[in-house]
């Protein structure tokens, strides 16, 4: 059988700049299905490496005569994209089988199989086991009506099959498949954090046990958590460093739980002095960093340097209402001990809350200023299909915006009850203005002793971002 995995082509978040990641997702199923199914012959096209245009992915795909076209599909403002990309796989490989999964479609299987036609099939979460599932399937001749976790056409009918379980043992996993990539590994970059230093990015767990009403990813994994054990992520560390020559790692977890099993990652890549010879960065939650205080420094000579918090809000009773789980004292906590030991401490902030006026934004910009991270990304609270959050939107009437396009989190999709989706957007510009624009902010960091500090104010400076987001309004 003949897999295509397609990346198609998109712009990406340009708040953080410019980057190229490696497309993790279509490399991980690459890599499970060829350890399943080595006969078969997997290509992975990635339209951004690779620079095609989408008449060059359209003859890409023709080229290949694939049986299955899988389109990648990240996060529901490139919904769009994936369609139109599934439409060319149509047109030049009519017979191919077409699918795709994610958070997005996961949540809107069969209402995306109905407006889309050039659709066949949805993997409903986790999609290794299940897009083998499809492939063997197909090769006999089965159809697809026992292949769990799938959502698939069948004439004028849409069928939905039972969830498939998830995979326990995540260290049963193929090593990531950037050797379906390595042609143009040089290529992917993050120039605000790793500046020409080849990156790579690594998954050592999914899921998250907690239920935050706006985060997609809680109800994906199905409101779990599962790792990999700290040996195997260290492991994965060394070999893309040795293999593929990757000298800066994002660790792409939804939440870096600390405990035992950290502490056997920081000892591993101690023991194997890969602290000294790789850079790598996390997100985790400003409580998991208090509670874990004395492992701190072991993280950081380890290789961790920089570490992105989900502060979200300063206020007590907003962070309740989005069931975060955590006190505005934390994250001041948090970011001290992360400087203390030389880690850069970056927050991500959200504006948008229902409640929310001019007033209380104003508050959370005074927070920000008291608690200092070294780099503060604000976003716009944003309703992603699956999420409590959508659902309660949804049923309310508050969703003024169905552009899939515009879920991005910083275009405003919703008002508060007093703001407008406009007074938001201006919002968004004065959070940033308030946090980049300030000389004496500008010049600690540009001279910052932290390296990547340094860099990362240099390289915004240069980037215009405050121009970006004013015009947004």
């Amino acid at each position: 059988m003949r897999v295509v995995f397609v990346e198609p082509p998109k712009d990406f978040w340009f708040v953080m700049g410019e980057y190229l990641p490696p497309p993790t997702a279509s490399l991980q199923l690459a890599a499970y299905l060829e350890s399943k199914r080595p006969q078969d012959e997997i290509t992975v096209i990635d339209c951004q490496a690779e620079r095609l245009d989408w008449d060059d992915m359209e003859k890409r795909i023709e080229a290949e005569n694939p049986h299955v076209v899988a389109v990648s599909s990240l996060a529901t403002c490139n919904t769009y994209l994936v369609a139109r990309a599934l439409e060319a796989a149509k047109k030049v490989a009519p017979d191919a089988l077409t699918i795709t999964g994610g958070q997005h479609f996961t949540a809107l299987a069969e209402p995306s199989l109905r407006e889309y036609p050039i659709l066949d099939a949805v993997a409903r979460g986790e999609g290794e086991e299940t897009l083998v599932g499809v492939v063997e399937a197909l090769e006999a001749d089965k159809g697809l009506a026992n292949v769990r976790g799938l959502a698939f056409r069948h004439g004028d009918e849409i069928v939905s099959t039972p969830p498939r379980h998830l995979i326990q043992d995540l260290d049963a996993l193929p090593m990531p498949g950037y050797h379906f990539v390595e042609d143009h590994l040089d290529r992917y970059h993050f120039k605000m954090m790793a500046g020409d230093m080849r990156y790579a990015i690594i998954e050592g767990s999914r899921g998250c046990e907690h239920n935050c009403i706006f985060c997609s990813q809680c109800v994906f994994w199905g409101n779990r958590w599962r790792a990999k054990s700290g040996k195997r992520i260290a492991e994965e560390m060394e070999y893309c460093r040795e293999r593929f020559g990757a000298e800066f790692l994002w660790l792409t977890d939804d939440n870096f739980a600390f405990g035992p099993r950290a502490d056997e990652l920081f000892r591993e890549l101690n023991a194997k002095g890969l602290g000294d010879e790789l850079l790598w960065f996390v997100q985790a939650r400003v409580d998991d960093v208090v509670n874990n205080g004395g492992s701190i420094g072991e993280m950081r000579k380890s290789g961790n340097q920089w570490v992105l918090l989900g502060v979200e809000s300063g206020d007590t009773e907003t962070l309740a209402d989005w069931r975060k789980g955590i006190k505005p004292g934390q994250t001041h906590e948090a970011i001290r001990q992360l400087k203390e030991n030389d880690i850069f401490a970056q927050a991500t902030l959200i504006i948008g809350n229902r409640k929310d006026t001019h007033e209380s934004i104003e508050g959370l910009r005074r927070f920000v200023e008291d608690v200092d991270p070294d780099l503060a990304i604000y976003m716009i609270l944003t309703p992603f299909p699956g999420t409590p959050l959508y659902e309660e939107a949804a049923k309310k009437g508050w969703i003024e915006d169905w552009n899939w396009a515009n879920y991005d989190m910083i275009h405003a999709v919703m008002p508060t009850e007093t703001l407008s989706t406009q007074e938001l957007q201006e919002e968004l510009y004065l959070c940033y203005r308030s946090f980049y624009g300030r000389l004496s902010r500008q010049l600690r960091g540009v001279f910052s002793s932290n390296k990547f500090k340094r860099r990362t104010y240099r390289y915004m400076a240069s980037q215009r971002l405050l121009r970006q987001l004013r015009g947004l309004v």
